[in-house]
C-alpha cells in the first residue's frame, strides 16, 4: 500500500504559480510501485494541443459529441499510468495538472459506451485550460466491444467501477504529491456509460466525488442492452415494416401536429413527450401505399420503437422511445437482421459464448444471468453521498436516440420513493426537449454543466433553472431554460420563442 504523507516534501517541494517546475513531475516517476507503472511522468509546455484521438484507439469523445479545434494548452504535468489492483488488470489512466495558476479543483472524464479507450480527451484539454487537474481511463481494456469479459472476470470488475475508483483515488494521490495538497473539491463529468460510471460512484464510493454529472446514464447497462437485443427481435418480426426517409417525415410531422403545441409554443420541441398520446394507427394507409400513410407492418415498427420492454411479469426493463425524436431513430428506418451491440453483454457477460445464438434468447432469464457480472448498480438509496455534501446533476435529452430517457425519470423517481420527497437541495434532473445523445439535435443542448454543478456545490446556488442554448453555424439562434423536472419550460405568451428570457419554469 503506497503512503502519500510527505510525498511533496520527499519530492522536493510543489509547484508554485508562474514557474513550471519540471523536476517535481519528473519525481512522480518514484510513486511506482507494482500495482501502479508509471509509463509517463512529463513536463509539457504550453502550446498547441495534439490532435484528440483516443488513446487507445476508441472514439475520442462519448457519443453524440463532435472534437473540437485543437487549443492551446498551458504548461502541465502529464502522467501517464498502468494501474494494477488485481493479477488481470492492466488499467490505463492519464492525468493532466496544471503547472500554474491551478484552480485547487479535480473534474474527471467518464467514457462512452464499451469505453476501450482513454477517451474525452477533449474534454481534458478543456478543463486544462480552466485550471483543474484533470484524468480519465481506459476503463481496463482495449477496444470498443466486450470480447475483452470472456473468460476475464476481473476484467469485467474494472469496466463495471474498480477502474474509474482507482482511477480517482490514485489521481489525488498524484496530485497531492505535485502540489503538496489534495483538491479542494473533485467533480465527475460523464454522460452515457459515463453516466453510468457517475451513478456507481455516488452509490460505491459516496466519498470520491463532491459534484458529479450524470448525463444519458447507460444504467443499468445489462438492463439497456437486454431491452435493446429484445426490440431488434420484435421488429425483424416485421422485415417490411421500415419507413422510407419521407415515411419518417411524416410520422414526425404528424407528433409535431398533435403534441407540439402542448407547452404554449409551435417551435418544433416537444417540451414533455409524456404528455403527447400519439397513436400510430391514425396514420394507417386507408388505400394505396403512400408517402402520407403507413402500411400495417410499419405502425407494428412505429409501435414497437416508442413501446416499453417489459419482462414476462410486466416488469419494465427500459422504456421505449419519446415521442418527438423520430428524425433521428435509425429503428424506424432500417430492420435490424441481428441484435445489435447490446448483443455483447447477453453472450459474453451473460453466457461466456461468443456463439451464443440471439434465437435462443430469452428476455427473463438472459437478463438475469447477465445481470450476475456484477456491471450496474441498482441502489436507489444515495443517503451516504447526500450526507458527504455531494450534488448530483443528472440530465437527459428527450430526444436522445441511443438510450430512451424515460428510466433516468424511473431512477429519479425510484430515488424519491427511498429517500422522500424533498430531495432537490443535492439531486436535480432535468429533461431537455430535442436534445439527441448527450448533445445536439433541435433543442437547447449547450450549457456549462460543471459550473452549474460547481456553484451548487460550493455557493450553495441551487439550479432553479439554467439558461441553455442552440449553436447553428457557430452562432447561437435560440436560447430557453431548462427546468428542473417535473416542471417544464412555458411560453409567457408574447415576445420571441428563441429568447429564453419569454419562458417560465412551472410545474405541468
Amino acid at each position: 500500500m503506497l503512503k502519500t504523507w510527505g510525498l511533496a516534501l520527499a519530492l522536493g517541494g510543489v509547484v508554485t504559480a508562474g514557474a513550471l517546475n519540471e523536476g517535481v513531475c519528473d519525481k512522480l516517476k518514484s510513486l511506482q510501485t507494482p500495482e501502479i507503472v508509471l509509463t509517463a511522468a512529463e513536463s509539457i509546455p504550453a502550446g498547441l494541443a495534439p490532435a484528440t484521438q483516443a488513446r487507445g484507439g476508441a472514439a475520442a469523445t462519448p457519443a453524440g459529441r463532435g472534437a473540437p479545434a485543437p487549443l492551446m494548452l498551458p504548461a502541465h504535468c502529464r502522467v501517464a499510468a498502468t494501474l494494477k489492483p488485481s493479477s488481470d488488470s492492466e488499467i490505463k489512466m492519464e492525468l493532466w495538472m496544471p503547472a500554474e495558476n491551478w484552480n485547487g479543483k479535480f473534474q474527471m472524464m467518464g467514457n462512452g459506451g464499451w469505453a476501450g479507450a482513454i477517451q474525452g480527451l477533449s474534454q481534458m484539454q478543456a478543463a486544462l485550460r480552466e485550471g483543474y487537474a484533470t484524468s480519465a481511463t481506459d476503463t481496463g481494456h482495449e477496444g470498443g466491444n466486450g470480447m475483452f469479459a470472456l473468460g476475464h472476470p476481473e476484467k469485467i470488475t474494472d469496466f463495471a467501477w474498480r477502474a474509474v475508483h482507482e482511477t480517482a483515488v490514485k489521481s489525488k494521490m498524484f496530485i497531492k504529491a505535485y502540489y503538496g495538497k489534495e483538491p479542494k473539491y473533485s467533480y465527475w463529468n460523464g454522460c452515457s456509460t459515463g453516466g453510468r460510471q457517475a451513478l456507481i460512484e455516488v452509490t460505491k464510493f459516496p466519498d470520491d466525488f463532491d459534484g458529479v454529472l450524470a448525463g444519458a446514464p447507460a444504467n443499468p447497462h445489462i438492463y439497456l442492452h437486454a431491452a435493446g437485443v429484445e426490440r431488434s427481435i420484435e421488429l425483424m418480426k416485421h422485415p417490411d415494416g421500415a419507413l422510407s426517409q419521407a415515411k419518417v417525415e411524416t410520422l414526425h410531422n404528424a407528433v409535431l401536429a398533435q403534441c407540439d403545441a402542448l407547452d404554449g409554443v409551435k417551435d418544433g420541441l416537444i417540451g414533455d413527450p409524456h404528455r403527447c398520446k400519439f397513436d400510430p394507427e391514425s396514420l394507417l394507409c386507408k388505400g394505396a401505399d403512400n408517402d402520407k400513410c403507413l402500411t400495417a407492418a410499419q405502425v407494428a415498427t412505429v409501435k414497437t420503437v416508442y413501446s416499453d420492454v417489459k419482462t414476462s411479469k410486466g416488469e419494465i426493463v427500459w422504456t421505449g422511445f419519446e415521442p418527438g425524436g423520430e428524425l433521428q431513430y435509425a429503428s424506424l428506418r432500417a430492420i435490424p437482421t441481428a441484435p445489435g451491440g447490446g448483443w455483447d453483454s447477453i453472450r459474453i457477460l451473460g453466457h461466456q459464448d461468443p456463439n451464443y445464438d440471439w434465437r435462443s434468447f430469452n428476455l427473463d432469464s438472459d437478463l438475469a444471468l447477465a445481470d450476475k457480472s456484477g456491471i450496474d448498480t441498482h441502489i436507489t438509496d444515495l443517503t451516504p453521498f447526500k450526507k458527504h455534501g455531494g450534488k448530483l446533476l443528472l440530465y437527459h435529452g428527450w430526444a436522445d436516440q441511443a438510450i430512451p430517457p424515460g428510466n433516468t425519470i424511473n431512477f429519479y423517481h425510484s430515488v424519491i420513493e427511498k429517500m422522500g420527497s424533498k430531495q432537490d437541495d443535492w439531486m436535480r434532473l432535468f429533461m431537455i426537449p430535442g436534445m439527441m445523445h448527450c448533445s445536439g439535435g433541435s433543442g437547447t443542448d449547450q450549457f456549462n454543466r460543471v459550473a452549474v454543478l460547481e456553484r451548487w456545490r460550493e455557493q450553495n446556488q441551487a439550479p432553479d433553472q439554467i439558461l441553455a442554448s442552440h449553436v447553428s453555424n457557430g452562432q447561437i439562434d435560440m436560447t430557453r431554460p431548462l427546468c428542473p423536472y417535473p416542471q417544464v419550460a412555458v411560453y409567457k405568451g408574447v415576445g420571441s420563442t428563441n429568447d429564453a428570457a419569454n419562458f417560465s419554469c412551472k410545474a405541468p
